[in-house]
């Protein structure tokens, strides 16, 4: 017959697996530091040499990481997503940017269809949240929060899709992003009419989000890449231009 004893689950067993959990969800983030070990034990309800015991096994797979005197962190597994080479390939070769931003686009489009299916409230308020939190950066002018609100708006908006693939995948990508592997964020918002186009377009997403309107939303995410594409095709020609207007000035000051 197909069944056994039942065994009672050790207590580091179940500790594991609800810290696995969290990072698995992306609720736990690369390089945030867990409680202390005394705060949680108490909040987990269990005893210290248990956490040990979890956390110890953790650490050995690679999913946590320990520093002398600052404590235990969650491992930064994202930075295995690509190898320097090929970060260096994608910095310096304009192909790579126009790229990811189509593979943004199907990506994000299908996050947004799923997001306002299947989010549940709580993600639809987390988005909202974060969209607010960007109107008032733009009254502020401040290109650094406004880039930070960004990456964190679409992030959001992948993990209330609840598909775990993808939010690990998309989390690598925006941290490339982030440091400016594939394009300096801060140029989208350095112009008035760009940065109010911009917040209207995050606001179109948001707004078919908070309707749950799964076409609406997947559209008005095609329609803000599709403009960052076309902003960013835009300054690299206004780029390029300078170079040659500088040489012409140049030649002009030595006639």
């Amino acid at each position: 017959m197909p069944f056994e004893t039942v065994q009672q689950e050790k207590l580091s067993h179940g500790v594991m697996r609800q810290i696995e959990s969290l990072i698995l969800r992306g609720i736990l983030r690369p390089g945030e530091r867990l409680p202390s070990e005394r705060e949680l034990s108490e909040r987990m309800g269990v005893s210290r040499p248990s956490l040990r015991e979890a956390l110890a096994d953790l650490q050995n797979r690679g999913l946590l990481t320990s520093k002398a005197g600052a404590g235990v962190f969650v491992a930064d597994v994202l930075g295995s997503a690509f190898s320097p080479a090929l970060i260096t390939l994608f910095a310096t070769h304009d192909a790579a940017v126009f790229d990811y931003l189509s593979f943004r686009r199907d990506m994000e489009g299908l996050a947004a269809e799923r997001a306002a299916r299947l989010g549940t409230e709580t993600d639809l308020k987390v988005i909202d949240t974060i969209f607010r939190k960007m109107e008032v950066a733009h009254q502020k002018r401040n290109p650094n929060d406004e880039a930070q609100l960004d990456a964190d708006f679409h992030l959001a908006i992948i993990e209330a899709s609840h598909n775990i693939i993808m939010l690990h995948m998309m989390r690598s990508m925006y941290e490339l992003l982030r440091e400016g592997v594939f394009y300096n964020r801060g140029i989208m918002f350095k112009q008035r009419m760009t940065r109010d186009q911009l917040l209207d377009q995050h606001r179109a997403i948001n707004d078919a989000l908070q309707a749950r309107d799964p076409e609406g939303a997947r559209a008005a995410v095609a329609t803000h890449l599709d403009y960052v594409k076309q902003a960013l095709t835009d300054q690299q020609k206004v780029d390029e231009n300078e170079v040659y207007a500088k040489k012409r000035f140049a030649h002009e000051q030595e006639r």
